[in-house]
C-alpha cells in the first residue's frame, strides 16, 4: 500500500473515531468506547484525571449537557501516533448555558488498529 493511500485511509478512520468519540460521549455509549479506548487510556479534564475504567464508569452516568458538536477538527498523523485537535460546543442541562471546550485526543496505531490512548479537554481561558 502506498503512503498516500494509507494516509487517506488513516485520516478517514481517525475522523470516524473522532465522530464516534463525540457521539458516544453525548449518548452514554460505553460499549462503543470500550471498543476503541486503549487499555492504558487516560483522560484529563479540568481538575480530574481518569483511567479507562474510571472514564467508562463516568460515561455511564447521565450526561450533564446536550447538543454536543465539534468544530475546527484538525487531524495530524505522526507515524504511528495521531493527534486530533478540535473545539467542542454544548449546552449545560442545569442552566441552559452554552459552553465550549478545546480538546486534543491522542491515538496510536497498535496491531494495525487505531486506539485512543489519551484525551485532554480544557475550557478556554483556564
Amino acid at each position: 500500500m502506498n503512503h498516500t493511500k494509507q494516509t487517506t485511509e488513516d485520516l478517514a478512520i481517525l475522523d470516524q473515531l473522532n465522530n464516534d468519540y463525540v457521539h458516544s460521549d453525548q449518548f452514554n455509549d460505553v460499549q462503543r468506547f470500550s471498543e476503541f479506548l486503549a487499555e492504558d487510556f487516560v483522560v484529563q479534564t479540568p481538575g480530574v484525571t481518569r483511567n479507562r475504567s474510571e472514564f467508562l464508569e463516568y460515561i455511564a452516568e447521565p450526561r450533564p449537557f446536550k447538543d454536543l458538536a465539534v468544530h475546527d477538527v484538525k487531524i495530524r498523523i505522526l507515524s504511528d501516533v495521531a493527534l486530533i485537535h478540535a473545539r467542542a460546543t454544548y449546552t449545560l442541562l442545569a442552566d441552559g448555558a452554552h459552553q465550549e471546550a478545546l480538546y486534543t485526543d491522542t491515538y496510536q496505531k497498535r496491531d494495525g488498529n487505531w486506539v485512543c490512548v489519551s484525551a485532554c479537554a480544557i475550557a478556554p481561558g483556564t
